[in-house]
């Protein structure tokens, strides 16, 4: 029923897809089979399945390898026959946009206008490229979005040979791109530009300094009203109803790993609370890292909005940044406080448990649950010794707990999209690596779904929800420094030490089962 149930969620969400595109012609119903190469292996597994028709590893690999081949094929076709800027990014937005966390319920328009570096990496070649009045088309929609003369000339006016050498205006949007070459230091020079945009336009744009996709310095001009939305109240009661249902699965969850069906003995609850309230307290203190340090920048976070499972309580949440950020460093602090929070008190609550566990424990575990963790069963091999090579460990709840936890900050750490990883990946390295980590995350996660149904369940939601990127920082140029690097790499490393399992030669020289 489930099988079924994502088949025709996936279908119907190709037919309005197909629905949109169609006004746009050509280029739209390019930008459409894009959703639908991306989709076509899932539905193709997932079809079959539920006819009892069974693809072996191979054949999925095949499917996911051909079909991301063929993706980037149409990318560059619609990249190559896009007949303005504003309309190529228009359907990128609207078809494989940022359909991401809360922001359904965001406009076309203001989509448009979150993603400026689309913008540069969608402009036409020098030699190619239209002057400013040519971009303008004669349809009224694209016309109310175009930059007016007096805004351009007064933007154009702000640069000089000292600063960004302007060599060409390209309208895009409701703003301008501006191509040329960068005279000074980034940092200075970009805080030069706005001051000088905000005492001609009084404060109406916004400014990006990003690479094109030849990696040159561009400058984008977006009116401040294009910002980040606020949550309607629609979506802040979304918030809630998720939060009271990740709750409820957190009950679940520590009903079954305790030995009962809660929803078949609801009698039991309080026996389930404790245990929950320790899942849920980990949650809550991995967004209360995010919002910490979004705190420390001065950022604006969205409520959070908790992923419930019934496999381990929860996924985590999708939090939305609601501010432009002014550099990558920035976006690695917000990304990284959460998951070092939330990692941090499960390991601690883990290390715990493994100490004050002893014989007659009230919790008995299979000693082959140990191999399943690289971290998790080297922690314990080196903490209870001995007792790892019994059939049955006596472990404390708290180990558990810990362990959910560090599960749940492992997958949220997954290098791919609006993930904790994927920002932290797009910080250090750029948005090209970011994307390309994105989709490697996905096709392990697929393989992995062979042993594990929970990778294939966090990989659809990644692949629906998360696998667009975050919006460009207002500074695309500067990088973290060395620190941040480093840090982000050992984020990584925790997480692939977490989630791969023990080979069983390693669990046997390490003494475990």
């Amino acid at each position: 029923m489930v099988t079924l149930l994502l088949l025709l969620v996936a279908i119907a969400l190709l037919v309005w897809g197909f629905v949109r595109a169609r006004p746009y012609g050509k280029i739209g119903i390019f930008a459409w089979l894009q959703s639908v190469v991306l989709m076509l292996p899932w539905l193709l597994f997932f079809g079959l399945f539920s006819l009892g028709i069974y693809f072996n590893l191979v054949g999925v690999l095949f499917m996911v390898l051909v079909s991301a081949g063929i993706y980037i094929y149409l990318g560059r076709r619609l990249r190559a026959m896009a007949p303005d800027t504003v309309t190529a990014q228009r359907l990128e937005t609207l078809l494989t946009g940022d359909k991401t966390k809360d922001q359904e319920t965001v406009s076309a328009t203001d989509n448009l206008s979150q993603t400026p570096d689309a913008a540069a990496e969608s402009m036409p070649s020098d030699s190619a490229a239209p002057d400013a009045q040519d971009t303008a088309q004669p349809n009224d929609s694209v016309k109310e979005l175009t930059i007016s003369a007096d805004d351009q000339a007064a933007l154009e006016g702000i640069f000089g040979v000292d600063t960004f050498f302007r060599t060409e205006t390209v309208q895009y949007a409701q703003g301008a791109i501006f191509k040329g070459n960068l005279r000074g230091e980034p940092e200075e020079t970009l805080a030069k530009l706005t001051e000088l945009a905000e005492e001609r336009l009084e404060g109406r744009y916004r400014l990006f300094l990003i690479e094109d996709a030849k990696t040159k310095p561009v400058v984008v001009a977006l009116p401040k009203s294009a910002d980040p939305k606020p949550l309607t109240p629609f979506q802040k009661g979304t918030a809630v109803v998720l939060a009271l249902a990740t709750l409820l699965t957190c009950l679940e969850a520590s009903g079954i790993l305790m030995g009962f069906d809660l929803l078949a003995t609801p009698e039991q609850w309080k026996t389930a609370l404790p245990f929950a309230i320790g899942i849920f307290v980990i949650l809550a203190i991995h967004e209360v890292g995010h919002w910490i340090a979004a705190q420390r920048h001065d950022v604006k976070l969205s409520w959070p909005f908790f992923i419930p499972t019934w496999e381990i309580g929860s996924f985590g949440a999708l939090t939305r940044i609601q501010s432009v950020l002014p550099n990558r460093s920035v976006l690695f602090d917000i990304a990284l406080a959460g998951p070092a929070a939330g990692g941090l008190l499960s390991f601690g609550m883990l290390v715990l448990g493994l100490v004050i566990s002893h014989p007659g424990s009230p919790f008995q575990l299979p000693v082959e649950f140990f191999q399943g963790s690289v971290l998790v069963g080297t922690l314990a091999r080196v903490v209870l010794g001995s007792a790892l090579t019994e059939p049955l460990v006596d472990i404390h709840p708290l180990v558990l707990v810990g362990w959910l936890g560090l599960i749940i900050t492992a997958l949220n750490l997954l290098p791919a999209g609006q993930l904790d990883g994927g920002r932290i990946v797009q910080s250090i390295y750029g948005r090209k690596i970011a994307g390309r980590a994105t989709v490697i995350t996905l096709i392990i996660l697929t393989v992995a779904s062979f042993a594990n149904p929970l990778a294939l369940y966090w990989a659809v939601l990644i692949l629906f929800l998360q696998r667009e990127q975050e919006r460009p920082a207002m500074n695309e140029l500067i990088e973290p420094d060395d620190a941040r690097a480093a840090l982000g790499l050992l984020a990584l490393f925790l997480t692939l030490a977490t989630l791969l399992p023990l080979t069983p030669s390693l669990a046997g020289r390490l003494g475990i089962g």
